[in-house]
């Protein structure tokens, strides 16, 4: 009998805006940009494991409508009751109310409840001060719990 894929449950998501940890960013765009908000999008891959404490890390690229694009390291730390194994590949991530593509990087809060095995699809809500950013992947392995923590964009080049 073959394996049954089992999406990925999201049973809640809380939004928390937050920047407690990183350097404080502006939410209102400086005289010099430009008063418009830009569209930046983000690739990347993530794979980590947990039990009781959550760690992942991976990297992307995020590129925005006015051209710039920057390099990211991203780091998931947290924990609650969880255990797991998993991979994403191919994720993606939309974020919106940014002026500068500086902005995308920082600590964004989350808060869910998960439930998958072998093969499932992902999908997240997130938020730190003005920009929102929802995620979405497919990815493998198995998770199960509730869990809350950070989800880190750095620059690449640890800048």
């Amino acid at each position: 009998m073959s394996k049954i894929a089992i999406a990925s449950i999201t049973l809640g998501l809380m939004l928390i805006g937050t920047n407690v940890w990183a350097a404080p960013v502006s939410s209102t765009p400086s005289t010099s940009e430009s008063a418009k908000t830009i569209s930046c999008h983000m690739s990347f891959s993530l794979s980590g494991w947990s039990l009781f404490y959550k760690t992942s890390s991976g990297k992307g690229m995020v590129k925005c409508s006015n051209g710039q694009t920057l390099p990211v390291r991203i780091r998931v730390k947290g924990g609650g009751l969880t255990v797991g194994k998993t991979t994403i590949n191919n994720g993606r991530g939309v974020f919106s109310g940014v002026y500068n593509i500086h902005e995308v990087l920082g600590h964004y809060a989350f808060s869910q409840a998960h439930a998958g095995a072998v093969k499932a699809t992902s999908a997240m809500a997130l938020t730190k001060g003005n920009v929102s950013l929802a995620l979405t992947g497919l990815g493998q392995g198995w998770s199960l719990g509730v869990d809350f923590g950070a989800f880190i964009i750095e620059p690449a080049n640890g800048k």
